[in-house]
């Protein structure tokens, strides 16, 4: 899919004439490339959108700003991942090229620093003292507990104190003590999955390792950009994790699955179901991949190369595959984790658990990527209330 844009195309884009167009090609603030069949420029769309961004034009800043909050033009620069023509892109290598073979701990290192260094040799860390009597808290609730008892003093802001923070992530999600184990294979363990099901974590937490500046990757970047320590910045992260538009959308799936496999006629109680809940924040659909999830269309995939050894699998693919059919809309990554967490019996929040395990490898990258800028994120409101009272 070509996603160069015309002149014209461009000019509105940016809100500017056509001189002023070519006058910034000149100046070197933007690229063009040769149309090919005609005498006519293209201009490539992720450079006229960043370049949009960085205009600093008082009379449309707050409109970017708007649109930015809805799926629109970027508002801040990275050399961590992007979507790209319908791809997940970490460091510009596929994200479900790495599924087939990588662990999370080898796409945190290529998110972190390029595959510089390799940081997950270190010991496994100790369970911060206290958490043991939060036993009776939901996993992400212990997660961002664990995070609070960690003092900066303990954990420093940088990339070197990424495995701790992971492997402290991982116990405090699954209740067990922390280790030095491939993350993919402490969730099995826990969940006593076999080998099959071990693969498909392993490549699950890789597909949700990093998307770009979502909004949890937002807030953890909003805090570490005020000097607060990482574990703050990935307790931010979880928090926004924690909302229904965001790391929800798995729970949601989950209850459509369940609902439907166990009413006598599926496809009304589907139908049903997506009356009172938006598709994308319930398995389906997503505003940056409009011809379908990559991360999603490979798990289920694989799932469906299993589903003769698992009786329910085959009945949960056949009703997201009514889902879909009903709501003309592809599945996104949150209805393949439900699938599998339905399927194998895996605990009840299981998706949750994969999504916000595999996010704090992007997190920590976003954290020491705002760091290293010593920026603060403050963006100006558009005040739209009354201006002036007697």
């Amino acid at each position: 899919m070509n996603n160069d844009l015309s002149a014209s195309e461009a000019a509105r884009l940016l809100g500017v004439s056509l001189p002023t167009l070519y006058s910034y090609v000149s100046r070197g603030l933007l690229a063009s490339v040769s149309n090919g069949a005609s005498r006519g420029k293209r201009y490539p769309q992720e450079d006229v959108l960043r370049l949009a961004a960085r205009r600093n034009d008082a009379k449309r800043g707050g409109q970017t700003a708007v649109a930015a909050m809805h799926w629109g033009l970027p508002v801040l620069e990275t050399r961590i991942s992007h979507i790209l023509d319908g791809r997940l892109l970490y460091r510009g290598c596929d994200a479900t090229a790495l599924a087939r073979h990588a662990t999370l701990e080898a796409a945190a290192g290529l998110l972190w620093d390029d595959n510089a260094s390799d940081y997950f040799q270190q010991d496994a860390p100790a369970l911060p003292p206290g958490l043991a009597c939060a036993s009776d808290a939901k996993p992400l609730a212990r997660a961002m507990l664990a995070m609070a008892m960690l003092t900066p003093a303990a954990i420093p802001h940088s990339l070197q104190s990424g495995p701790a923070l992971m492997r402290l992530l991982a116990a405090a999600l699954l209740q067990t003590a922390p280790s030095a184990l491939p993350l993919h294979l402490q969730l099995a363990l826990a969940w006593q999955a076999d080998a099959e099901q071990a693969e498909l974590l392993r490549a699950a937490l890789v597909l949700l390792a990093d998307h770009e500046l979502n909004a949890s990757t937002f807030a953890v970047r909003c805090v570490a950009s005020t000097g607060a320590s990482l574990p703050m910045a990935l307790s931010a992260g979880l928090a926004a994790l924690s909302g229904d538009k965001h790391g929800g959308g798995s729970a949601a799936a989950r209850c459509m699955l369940t609902q439907a496999l166990a009413a006598p006629d599926a496809r009304d109680n589907i139908n049903a179901f997506y009356k009172n809940i938006a598709p994308e924040f319930a398995g389906f659909g997503h505003p940056l991949y409009p011809d379908g999830d990559p991360r999603a269309a490979y798990l289920l995939e694989h799932l469906s190369a299993l589903s003769h050894g698992y009786p329910q699998l085959r009945a949960i693919l056949a009703a997201c595959a009514v889902a879909g059919e009903l709501l003309d809309a592809r599945p996104n990554a949150d209805l393949a984790l439900a699938a599998m967490e339905l399927a194998f019996g895996w605990p009840e929040g299981a998706g949750m658990g994969v999504f916000a395990l595999a996010r704090s490898a992007g997190w920590i990258a976003h954290a020491a990527e705002q760091a290293a800028s010593a920026a603060l994120i403050r963006p100006r409101a558009r005040y739209i209330g009354r201006h002036q009272r007697d």
